[in-house]
């Protein structure tokens, strides 16, 4: 004889719905004005010329053109000199 009424669904099997980030048009492709560009967390790649920042960190092209990737050597506020990745519409 059972000693549980019934078995009802497992604790486990709660997962979040993928967020689909990375990139969407790659270096060299053309894109469209205002089509996005990525979709980041955070700022791991940085506006360039002709491309600007969601609210929610996505790269967006502001007018049609191609795209290109650049990784730039830049200074910090405190003084230290690191790399950034840019993308650029040209």
């Amino acid at each position: 004889m059972a000693h549980r009424k019934a078995g009802g669904s497992t604790e486990l099997g709660r997962d979040s719905n993928p967020k689909y980030l990375g990139i969407k048009i790659y270096g060299g492709q053309k894109a469209k004005a205002g089509s996005i560009i990525l979709k980041q967390r955070g700022t791991k790649f940085r506006p360039g010329i002709n491309v600007f920042k969601g609210s929610d960190d996505s790269l967006h092209a502001k007018i049609d053109g191609v795209v290109e990737f650049k990784e730039k050597r830049i200074m910090k506020y405190d003084g230290k000199i690191c790399r950034a990745k840019f993308v650029n519409i040209v």
